[in-house]
């Protein structure tokens, strides 16, 4: 079977077959297998790129969760050193007055003292001046004027050496 310009119909069906099955062949043993590959792969940085995205969402949950709670961290810090201020305050202002009322106590022990020390050296003072005038006049009355009162003015000057 001869055709014009030697066209023959049975190699033309045999290199269509064979192209065909050559096709079919590297459909199935290729492309088919790529193409998988290839929607794998595509699934698989899809679900990477998913969980990147939901990570960051949960990251932005947890990071406003941290600033919620740093906040609120911060607000207590304030209140408690508030506080702390306060009873500081109170603390020191209880130390003044303990101090002022301790102070107060030792001035009126330290004037009671200096009082009763002023009343006993009053009271020594005109016990030896008694004295002292016993002694002048009983050196009156028993003789010798002059003798007696260089004695008490020896006596007096020496007291008074001791005094000071």
């Amino acid at each position: 079977m001869n055709l014009p310009l030697n066209i023959d119909w049975q190699q033309i069906l045999l290199h269509a077959f064979n192209f065909v099955l050559l096709f079919a062949i590297l459909y199935f043993l290729l492309y088919k297998p790529v193409k998988d590959f290839m929607e794998k792969r595509e699934k698989h940085y899809k679900d990477m790129d998913d969980e990147a995205k939901k990570a960051i969402e949960d990251a932005k949950v947890v990071e406003a969760e941290y600033q919620q709670k740093l906040a609120d961290v911060q607000e207590e810090i304030a209140s408690e050193k508030q506080a702390a201020l306060d009873e500081a305050a109170k603390e020191r202002k209880e130390i003044i007055e303990q101090a002022r009322n301790e102070g107060a106590s030792i001035l009126e022990g330290a004037k009671k003292k200096a009082k009763t020390e002023h009343d006993r050296m009053i009271t020594s003072a005109q016990a030896e001046i008694t004295e002292m005038v016993a002694m002048a006049t009983e050196k009156i009355v028993t003789g010798n004027v002059s003798d007696s009162y260089d004695s008490f003015l020896d006596s007096v000057s020496a007291n008074k050496a001791d005094g000071e």
